[in-house]
């Protein structure tokens, strides 16, 4: 039998060594619960990792579907060099101004700017104004439309474009085509549309640690 508690005590491990002390990030994390905010958000080692792959692929422009807090946000945000910007689009208006307050707080007001609604109404949006392309492109919104988010992702990318998608294995559900869950059904025609395009180089990554047993897909626009 498998014992989950290491995969916590790992990930605590790790945080500990590479993600200190953090006020912003921890008066994020605590707006989620004093706001009755889902408790969704990726983790600290995932939020390095996002802020990491940001760095590594020169990123000056940002695409983020799925808000929430604001934590991811500060993450990517982080990682802008001067004058880059990032797009985030959440469809809840708490939300959006919870995550205002502590996109303010951490000093990235004028990186980052968040446009409420939905995002299958806002994408063509970012068309029609021509902010793309965009160098990375962050999916962890609703999971029944992830695939129209990607394809919507192809459209607002360039070759060499960097697109991540959070939440795809879903504790192993998958695995099993007929499971009904709406989410699941979400990501499993995402991961089916996603290794089936020609125009992208792409994986999905098995997640362990405090956020229980999920998977985080990465792909490059070729």
């Amino acid at each position: 039998m498998i014992n989950t508690e290491i995969f916590e005590q790992v990930d605590s491990y790790i945080s500990n060594l590479f993600n200190p002390g953090d006020e912003a990030l921890a008066a994020t994390q605590l707006s989620i619960v004093t706001e009755n905010i889902p408790s969704i958000s990726i983790s600290p080692n995932q939020g390095k990792f996002l802020h990491i792959l940001a760095k590594l692929c020169n990123a000056k422009n940002i695409l983020e579907m799925g808000t929430l807090a604001g934590y991811s946000t500060i993450w990517m945000a982080r990682a802008l060099p001067e004058g880059g910007k990032l797009i985030t689009l959440e469809f809840d208006p708490h939300h959006a101004a919870v995550a205002q307050q502590n996109i303010d707080r951490a000093g990235l007001t004028d990186k980052v700017e968040i446009r409420v609604g939905k995002a299958i109404d806002n994408l063509p949006k970012l068309l029609a104004e021509r902010l793309y392309p965009f160098d990375m492109i962050f999916i962890d919104a609703d999971k029944p439309p992830y695939a129209e988010y990607f394809e919507w992702a192809l459209k607002l990318s360039r070759p060499g474009t960097l697109i991540i998608a959070d939440n795809v294995i879903r504790d192993g559900k998958v695995l099993d085509p007929g499971n009904g869950d709406d989410m699941v059904k979400g990501v499993h025609r995402f991961n089916k549309l996603l290794a089936a395009t020609p125009g992208v180089t792409a994986t999905i990554m098995q997640t362990v640690g405090v956020k229980e047993h999920d998977g985080m897909a990465i792909a490059i626009v070729n």
